[in-house]
């Protein structure tokens, strides 16, 4: 059997790189990519020492571990001891990841005579036999890592986003509604007038509360007409409550919302609660949250006492 050592060295220097990058890039590092190609070369270098028989003593545990603390330390540098530790812990994950995709891709793709022809039966137990190519183990790497990744980025959006999740109370006379709502702190909407803050909630929350033509005409964007052609035949509790706030969309036009005024909101988070009467909530015809998380957007200056607090 011919074992071409340059394409052995090339895929291990390829696999490690890939696996220093990614570990880079769940521990936030800024890679350098000489330093990335100088512990990835060691990495492939180790692995050349197979071919020398009477170096068979390097390969345990004990030297494949110290040898990966070497290739961490080359590419990322020792900032300190816990920081090493994660990006130990980091490491090892990414590792983990790659051999299972590796060999849940082979089992997968294998039929049933295939996987009985790699298995042998040795004394005291099973040798399982796994013969692939070059390209099927990087593509096995590339595709397990590509998915390992966009895990880990799905979970560090999931909790940025919790983060800046309260529950919001809106009272409007013996009327209450809950949601969930995002603390955005982009959102610098007032009302031109009397500079009130104003906080963005789904129509459909007060689904019940408005006449059944007003949900078409928010979702239109048909506001200012709205309000404008209100007539005694459809006539609204809260008419008195009534503002149109004006806001710049995406493409800088001016475009108006449809607010009501509040008698106050509360938020809660953490057991602490807030309560503010110098409010508006603006209607969105849309759905704010593609997965529902939330149905309303904060006003930043609605949580100050709670950002305080905390």
């Amino acid at each position: 059997m011919a074992v071409y050592v340059d394409v052995v060295f090339a895929m291990n220097l390829m696999i490690d790189g890939s696996l220093l990058l990614m570990t880079a890039w769940i521990r936030d590092i800024r890679a350098v990519w000489w330093k990335v190609l100088a512990a990835a070369a060691i990495g492939a270098s180790y692995v050349m020492l197979m071919f020398v028989p009477t170096l068979s003593f390097l390969f345990t545990f004990a030297i494949k571990f110290v040898l990966s603390l070497l290739m961490l330390w080359t590419a990322f540098g020792f900032a300190s001891l816990q920081s090493f530790i994660r990006n130990v812990a980091a490491f090892y994950a990414v590792n983990f990841v790659a051999a299972g995709a590796v060999l849940g891709a082979h089992y997968m793709l294998q039929g049933r005579s295939e996987i009985w022809q790699g298995l042998a039966f040795i004394e005291g137990g099973v040798r399982a036999e796994l013969k692939t190519g070059i390209v099927f183990v990087l593509s096995a790497v590339c595709i397990g890592l590509y998915i390992y990744r966009s895990v880990v980025r799905g979970r560090r959006e999931r909790e940025l986003l919790t983060d800046h999740l309260v529950e919001v109370s809106v009272f409007i006379g013996e009327c209450e509604r809950r949601c969930i709502g995002l603390i955005d702190t982009g959102n610098q909407l007032y009302d031109p007038l009397t500079r009130t803050p104003v906080m963005v909630m789904e129509a459909s929350v007060w689904e019940d509360e408005l006449p059944a033509s007003w949900l078409g005409h928010i979702r239109q964007s048909q506001v200012d007409r709205l309000v404008a052609g209100i007539s005694d035949e459809e006539p609204f509790k809260w008419q008195d409550r009534l503002r149109l706030v004006p806001y710049r969309g995406v493409n800088r036009g001016t475009r108006f919302m449809l607010a009501l005024k509040p008698d106050a909101v509360c938020i809660e988070r953490d057991g602490r609660r807030e309560e503010s009467r110098k409010v508006l909530v603006a209607l969105d015809g849309g759905t704010l949250s593609a997965d529902g998380a939330y149905r309303a957007i904060i006003h930043p200056s609605l949580v100050q006492q709670l950002h305080k607090a905390n």
